[in-house]
């Protein structure tokens, strides 16, 4: 069913066709259609001290408002991660910025954190039946210097704490001119001191210890992924997200829009996140949770990333080409993956 659903939307342009699915999938949900979605496997599992159903998560990027929690939520995700939001709303980057490359599984995007603010997610988040694991993911203001960027985040972190059960800090994507810096050990440290500081004070006043998230590129090289491996624990990280998009374009040469400026995610990105992910774990303490995502078009790849050490995996480009069998094809290749060894 979704085949077909695809076929009709890939006739418009990808960020019409994304607002069409997922209004036609909150339609949906409204009159109970999506009950009839093939749910996933109950595959429970804990991780930074909460309690997953199964380890396939929909990465940020899909929800950018929170609009559509409940929704998506009923597709049979292990858990939901909306955003990236910012402390102002901002329109984003000028269109077109949105590329497929369907022969690739592949998108190229330059969105630049489009989105309607952190207020407006936060009253969204709040209103949401959905019982699951919510992430929200945070990031700053495109106008915002990066001397001030701690500001940002912790006006986002001060308001989004009440209503997640982790928070992603995405100091990765490769759509908003110098936020990769903050990615720099110094900076970095700076950034995750202060947000741990901030949620100790949190944590006493809401009664309850968010665990928090950082989400990495995939760009990084050797030295660059172990001094975040020894920042994140330092800080009191709880997960490392790897990864967001690549500004490299491997495997997509010669297709059509692959010259195109943004991130590039789907298939051709799944090598490279894959060796982030595993240099992460060598590097990493046990202690520090793993987030699979990029490239996951098959259940075999999300089994894949458990191997290599995740602890989790999320999709979204792999969502956009298949649809939710996605979810329990990954669901039932890790089970089986598990059950073999």
């Amino acid at each position: 069913m979704y085949g077909l659903l695809r076929t009709a939307l890939f006739q418009t342009s990808p960020e019409t066709a994304h607002e069409l699915a997922l209004e036609s999938l909150r339609l949906a949900h409204t009159f109970g259609a999506t009950g009839l979605v093939c749910k996933a496997q109950s595959d429970p599992v804990q991780v930074m001290g909460l309690d997953f159903p199964n380890r396939v998560g929909l990465a940020a990027g899909m929800d950018k408002n929170g609009d559509y929690i409940d929704a998506l939520g009923s597709l049979g995700f292990g858990f939901i991660e909306i955003g990236t939001v910012t402390p102002r709303p901002q329109p984003g980057n000028p269109k077109p910025r949105v590329f497929r490359l369907a022969r690739a599984e592949a998108m190229i995007n330059r969105l630049g954190f489009n989105n309607k603010g952190v207020d407006h997610l936060v009253k969204r988040a709040a209103a949401r039946r959905y019982k699951g694991v919510l992430g929200i993911n945070i990031g700053k203001n495109f106008d915002t210097p990066n001397e001030r960027a701690v500001e940002d985040y912790l006006a986002c972190f001060d308001k989004v704490y009440p209503h997640a059960d982790y928070i992603t800090v995405n100091i990765s994507s490769p759509n908003t001119v110098g936020l990769r810096d903050l990615q720099g050990e110094a900076a970095l440290r700076g950034l995750l001191g202060a947000l741990a500081e901030r949620r100790e004070t949190l944590s006493t006043e809401h009664h309850r210890r968010v665990p928090i998230a950082v989400k990495v590129a995939p760009d990084l090289d050797e030295p660059g992924i172990d001094s975040i491996a020894h920042v994140v624990p330092e800080a009191g990280m709880d997960a490392v997200i790897a990864t967001n998009t690549t500004i490299e374009r491997p495997g997509v040469e010669g297709l059509q829009h692959a010259g195109e400026t943004g991130g590039l995610s789907g298939g051709p990105l799944r090598e490279k996140a894959d060796a982030v992910l595993a240099r992460l774990r060598q590097a990493l303490p046990e202690r520090v949770a793993l987030i699979g995502v990029g490239g996951i078009t098959r259940g075999a790849h999300a089994a894949h990333k458990i191997e290599l050490g995740a602890d989790l995996v999320q999709f979204y480009t792999g969502f956009v080409y298949r649809g939710p069998d996605l979810v329990t094809d990954c669901v039932n290749a890790m089970v089986a993956a598990r059950t073999a060894a």
